[in-house]
């Protein structure tokens, strides 16, 4: 393999996401910097790194958040690239700026396409500029009444969404006059409190929408090819909780239209890495812009899995220098991959976060399962972070066994010490309208009741508690009084 001139990158991210960079630059041969804060000294991310800084800050975000001690943990190290992952300061075009200031490359966008991407309202008048399709919609203004009377104008229902936002923050959905003044508000007050900017707006809300998104890369200099499609319309609280690779049910001709669409709004802009062109898509065949994500997506895997690319490669390539890992006609797709995104959460409570320790953690493996985490045993999992712990991604042939294999996988993996929606999404994916491709972004509350986890029955609860202690190694060892060392062997085999 022939390395990118890149000797040293810092991944200014931590878990499964830094780990799954920290994988690639193994690969080609690229020495990686690690950050932390106290609280994960011990963390995976941190020993899989060549070396590792720890950061401060008054809590473990705030000093994931922190660009100046990051660009200086990166110059300290000599790192010649940093490598955001996604969330934190991903999509922050100050810290694109302090990072090319510094004389370091950033794995990403520069800081003119992160600003102009990153601010809906701006990268909506973009994308209607260049003849993509938008949702009807009203602009912010600091008349309130003003505001009230253009959306009224469009009709209900529509779409509260906050212009700097993202991850369904400052979001909400409005079906009457009555309503609209309140939703507006509390959205602004959202959006200010989560981006630092309470400017929000209005839009068309499409019903049962489709929630399909774009995979491109960019070299920079107006060339761009698309990585098929996703669906990513399983969700809850407008964030995702299944994604899949390609969509069910889509018409080729749509396809082709969707990912046409996103590369002429990529290659307009000069994109230059990887990008993500989310869009809406109604029952009657019409999509219209959503937003663009200037970062690697969550569930980069299914794309992955199907075309058989490593989009971790290829951001660190174009960031080299070296372009498009390939041209349009070179991309193909093989069979259907599946995304679960494993949480710490409660679904019959509304999917509150969980807190606890991992007890225990068993993965199934097979040649078509990919399960990235940044997990171990014993590892305390707590509210100082987003409550997503791991991601279990399935290929198969085709979409039906794509869905079988998740389920099994789902069903074969134990994570035992703290309450996650593992036994939630296998019913999600056994659901017969989801088996049937019947899917939109209102899916999980629309089967409800569906899809609750059954209680279960008194008389067969100490049955079920004894058969899980027993499922302990240091269980046995107690109470069957196995001596040492064979006891601290844990789970050694001959």
């Amino acid at each position: 393999m022939t390395a990118p001139h890149f000797r040293k990158i810092l991944v200014a991210n931590r878990g499964e996401i830094a780990c799954r960079v920290m994988r690639t630059l193994a690969e080609m041969g690229i020495a990686s910097v690690a950050i932390n804060h106290r609280v994960e000294a011990r963390a995976r991310h941190v020993r899989m790194a060549n070396e590792a800084v720890e950061i401060t800050g008054d809590t473990p975000v705030a000093a994931h958040l922190d660009i100046d001690q990051i660009v200086a943990a990166a110059r300290a190290t000599g790192a010649d690239a940093i490598h955001p992952g996604y969330g934190f300061l991903s999509e922050n075009a100050r810290f694109a700026e302090a990072v090319a200031a510094a004389g370091i490359a950033f794995i990403g966008p520069d800081a003119a396409t992160i600003s102009l991407m990153g601010d809906k309202i701006s990268a909506r008048n973009f994308a209607e500029e260049n003849g993509v399709a938008v949702a009807p919609s009203v602009m912010p203004t600091d008349d309130l009444d003003q505001f009230i009377a253009r959306a009224e104008k469009i009709g209900f229902p529509l779409l509260i969404k906050a212009a700097a936002g993202g991850g369904g923050k400052g979001m909400s959905i409005v079906r009457s006059a009555a309503d609209l003044a309140e939703a507006a508000r509390i959205a602004a007050s959202e959006a200010q409190r989560y981006f630092g900017d309470g400017r929000v707006y209005a839009e068309t809300y499409v019903e049962r929408p489709r929630h399909i998104e774009v995979q491109v890369l960019g070299d920079g200099e107006g060339g761009a090819i698309h990585l098929f499609e996703r669906e990513c319309s399983v969700q809850r609280r407008f964030q995702k909780i299944i994604e899949e690779a390609p969509s069910a049910n889509l018409p080729e001709k749509l396809r082709e239209d969707i990912c046409a669409s996103a590369v002429r709004l990529a290659a307009a802009a000069n994109y230059k890495n990887a990008g993500t062109v989310e869009y809406i898509l109604g029952a009657d065949g019409r999509f219209f812009f959503l937003e663009m994500n200037t970062r690697l997506q969550v569930e980069h895997p299914v794309t992955e899995m199907i075309t058989g690319l490593d989009l971790v490669r290829a951001q660190i390539e174009i960031a080299a220098g070296k372009g498009l890992p390939l041209a349009q006609a070179d991309v193909t797709a093989r069979g259907h991959a599946i995304e679960c995104r494993i949480c710490a959460e409660d679904p019959d409570r509304d999917f509150m976060p969980e807190t606890g320790q991992v007890q225990y953690l068993g993965v199934p493996e097979e040649g078509w399962l990919r399960f990235e985490s940044a997990l171990d045993q014993g590892q305390k999992v707590t509210a100082d972070f987003d409550p997503m712990l791991a991601k279990l991604v399935v290929h198969g042939k085709d979409r039906h066994e794509a869905v079988d294999r998740s389920i099994a996988a789902l069903d074969g993996l134990a994570l035992l010490g703290v309450k996650t929606n593992i036994d939630y999404l296998a019913r999600v994916l056994d659901h017969g309208a989801f088996r049937a491709g019947e899917l939109h972004t209102g899916f999980v509350s629309e089967h409800k009741e569906a899809l609750a986890s059954a209680a279960i029955p008194a008389a067969t609860l100490p049955q079920v508690l004894a058969a899980a202690a027993l499922g302990f190694r240091e269980f046995q060892d107690l109470a069957l009084g196995t001596p040492e060392p064979y006891a601290a062997i844990g789970g050694w085999r001959n």
